[in-house]
């Protein structure tokens, strides 16, 4: 799959979903878990587009898949429990079937970051749509410098993709670091907020095109913090994957300035809106 490709089933109607049967659901923590779809037919997709997925009879609710882009037949959804929707979707099986509709927005701009170091920087749930940036990374993970993974929770159990840690950090090129809120009886790791790790930020700021997603505050703080570090609007991209509800910018939910996060995002770069009253 090469960058340029998208699915064709948002263009054909935007509108209908298409069916996706479960064919595993993963317990990522208590509040958290990863659903396995086998859409018919493969939606291709690139990271950092959305999905709208759908429960019937119930409603749907957008999530960035944080699977490979380069195994569309494999889509991942990662739910955090926040409402009713998402409640129903805790409860689905393998076998189920679900409907799905997408993808839409813009990928990230993995074609700008040849020989550049990429930093990435996620806070709970945040790391799902990141994951999907990670993985397109790893397949290609000789066009970058380097690839350094900041993450945190408020606490270890809320650590999300745990059973991935080792594997990412044994790739080439990549540095993962967690730091947690509170610290918990066995942990030994950092305990702080996730920009408490930016005290030993050691890469070639001029040269780093950074990624951040997570809650609203949280982004405040990292794009605050990069820029103390003298990182430029420029090269600080945030995925905004919250505030999206129709998908198709029709309800204006999303929006910031003149832009829809749904079709100019969700991923936007922060000097396109930084001026805006309602960025965070």
């Amino acid at each position: 799959m090469t960058q340029e490709k998208t699915g064709t089933a948002a263009a054909e109607n935007p509108y209908a979903p298409q069916m996706a049967e479960v064919t595993e659901v993963i317990e990522e923590t208590p509040t958290i878990k990863t659903v396995a779809l086998a859409p018919k037919p493969v939606m291709e997709f690139l990271a950092g587009q959305f999905v709208q997925l759908t429960f019937p009879g119930m409603g749907e609710a957008p999530f960035t898949p944080s699977s490979s882009p380069y195994e569309p037949e494999r889509l991942e959804v990662t739910i955090l429990r926040t409402g009713r929707v998402t409640d129903a979707l805790h409860t689905v099986k393998a076998g189920d079937v679900l409907g799905v509709r997408g993808p839409f927005g813009k990928g990230y701009p993995i074609d700008k970051l040849a020989g550049k170091e990429v930093l990435v920087v996620g806070g709970g749930v945040g790391l799902a749509p990141l994951r999907a940036l990670i993985l397109a990374l790893f397949h290609d993970i000789d066009k970058i410098k380097r690839m350094l993974i900041l993450y945190g929770a408020r606490e270890p159990g809320e650590l999300l993709y745990r059973r991935l840690y080792d594997d990412w950090s044994k790739r080439k090129k990549t540095d993962l670091r967690i730091t947690v809120d509170r610290a918990a009886p066995g942990w030994d790791g950092n305990v702080g907020v996730v920009t408490t790790l930016f005290d030993a930020l050691d890469v070639d700021i001029a040269n780093t095109v950074a990624f951040s997603c997570g809650p609203e505050i949280m982004l405040r703080f990292v794009t605050l913090g990069l820029l103390e570090k003298g990182f430029k609007a420029e090269q600080i991209y945030l995925s905004m994957n919250r505030r999206m509800s129709c998908g198709i910018g029709k309800c204006g939910r999303c929006n910031i300035g003149p832009y829809y996060l749904c079709k100019d995002g969700p991923d936007m770069n922060y000097a396109k809106i930084k001026d805006y009253p309602n960025v965070f």
